[in-house]
């Protein structure tokens, strides 16, 4: 099953007072990003945020989930995207503490002799 486009809109219309947040279609799914960093997955309409000990400590009792799988367990956000504020909080609390994404090395094409 395949997320809808109105689910991603409406998450991402909860984080606009976020830090830049975007989304991008993968695989049939979302992710969606903060900056240059992958903060959560959307997969099959749940919202699954990718997990760190600050967003552990801001959840609480947090529900655990894998994107798809074999896949490593993400938070999965169930009614709390509701509350635009406590969301906007989690992604930024998210962003801070995940690592910068290492820069992607170019592809050199080689030429056939």
């Amino acid at each position: 099953m395949t997320s809808k486009l109105e689910f991603v809109e409406f998450i991402v219309g909860q984080l606009e007072n976020a830090n830049d947040v975007t989304f991008k279609k993968m695989f049939g799914e979302y992710a969606i990003y903060s900056g240059s960093k992958l903060v959560a997955l959307i997969c099959d309409d749940r919202l699954l945020v990718k997990p760190t000990s600050g967003g552990k400590s801001f959840i609480g009792e947090v529900v655990e989930a894998s994107p798809y799988p074999g896949a490593k367990p993400c938070f999965l956000i169930e009614e709390q995207f509701e509350d635009e504020d406590w969301l906007c909080n989690l992604i930024r609390i998210t962003e801070e503490e995940l690592p910068i994404p290492k820069p992607k090395k170019k592809k050199v094409k080689e030429k056939v002799k």
